[in-house]
């Protein structure tokens, strides 16, 4: 319980940082990262398998790289469901999701101990 509550705290940091890095891509506080981490676990885990599966024809087609256009339209319902948590455009989602898992698996390894 207390590795999940870590997780998803890493994840709101991430999500701050994110947003301080990439231009257009802006989060009012910190309570809004932290609801913004939950709605970015819910459309992971039920949302993104779904547009994999419809999308998977024009992912073998690209050699995997329309996964990346996935993370941002994954990245951009999450903006468009967290009030307080804005993205504008599709440019800042691509590079907002590719900064966003590196900065949460850089957080997450060093912070959780590994098994």
């Amino acid at each position: 319980m207390f590795s999940f509550l870590l997780t998803w705290i890493l994840t709101a940091v991430a999500l701050i940082l994110t947003a301080y890095i990439v231009p257009g891509i802006s989060i009012a506080s910190f309570k809004v990262a932290i609801v913004a981490a939950v709605v970015l676990g819910l459309v992971n885990a039920i949302v993104k398998p779904i547009l994999f599966f419809f999308t998977l024809p024009l992912t073998i087609l690209t050699l995997g790289l329309f996964i990346f256009v996935l993370n941002a339209i994954a990245f951009s319902l999450v903006a468009y469901f967290t009030p307080g948590f804005y993205i504008n455009g599709f440019f800042p989602a691509l590079f907002g999701s590719i900064l966003l898992s590196i900065i949460s698996s850089v957080l997450n390894n060093l912070f959780i101990s590994q098994r």
